[in-house]
């Protein structure tokens, strides 16, 4: 299998950030300066997106997950905390279902446990539809709006874009095939790593329901709402954000 791209700084204790749709491992630099100084922080771009766009993208969440397995195989990293956003939350569910010896705290963020999500902005048809009307340029500035309370003139809109219209088409098109043939509800009660669920009030991406079912599905999970933010938290209140998950990151069981 082709080897992923990947940003990584720091040392410590491993912390792997999985991006989502459309995205890269740029949009990590808040959470790469802030947690490098005490983690070894790894972000991979996902195949047929950021620096991986040259890679054709599977079209199953369970591809990629064996994906970024591969690559902390190659850089000899066992064991690990994990955080997945959007997409990449699928993604992390699925590395947790695959190697559960290998995970630590567990972040789910801006994410849900369905790859076909109920509320969220458009249907996958709806998507796949403008995708192959629009191309993947127009696409990304419109989904790229949605991740923000402010849209196109949000700071970190920009950045979204740019990495977006970087994406692969046939990445693009495989991913919304790769949601619509998953479902990880049933593998939500056997997750044993301490895991912290954090949504945006304002997320159009997933709503309510999503975030709520992994909070009520995973056994003992933590959750953390974000209020006046969308999708892009992150980016949106990035102090916040790391100030939350360094607070579980960080936290010792009694």
């Amino acid at each position: 299998m082709p080897e992923l791209s990947f940003t990584r700084a720091g040392s410590g204790p491993p912390l792997v950030l999985v991006h989502g749709y459309l995205g890269g491992s740029s949009m990590w630099a808040a959470q790469l300066a802030h947690f490098s100084p005490t983690r070894d922080v790894i972000c991979p771009d996902l195949a047929g997106f950021g620096a991986s766009n040259a890679l054709e993208a599977p079209e199953s969440i369970e591809g990629h997950a064996h994906a970024v397995l591969d690559l902390l195989d190659r850089l000899a990293v066992d064991r690990f905390d994990l955080l997945g956003h959007s997409m990449g939350g699928m993604v992390v569910q699925e590395m947790v279902r695959l190697a559960p010896e290998r995970i630590g705290k567990l972040v789910l963020y801006g994410t849900g446990p369905r790859g076909v999500m109920p509320g969220r902005f458009e249907t996958i048809a709806q998507s796949r539809d403008r995708l192959l009307r629009d191309g993947v340029p127009d696409t990304a500035r419109r989904i790229a709006a949605t991740w923000f309370r402010q849209g196109e003139s949000a700071e970190g809109f920009a950045l979204c874009l740019s990495l977006g219209q970087q994406a692969r088409e046939q990445a693009a098109i495989a991913s919304l095939k790769a949601w619509e043939n998953w479902d990880g509800r049933p593998a939500l009660g056997a997750i044993a790593s301490p895991t912290l669920v954090l949504w945006g009030s304002r997320d159009r991406s997933y709503d309510w329901t999503q975030p709520e079912a992994l909070w009520r599905g995973i056994p003992g999970a933590d959750l953390a709402v974000v209020p006046g933010c969308a999708h892009n938290v992150h980016m949106e209140k990035p102090d916040l954000f790391n100030r939350l998950v360094a607070d579980f990151l960080y936290a010792v069981d009694l």
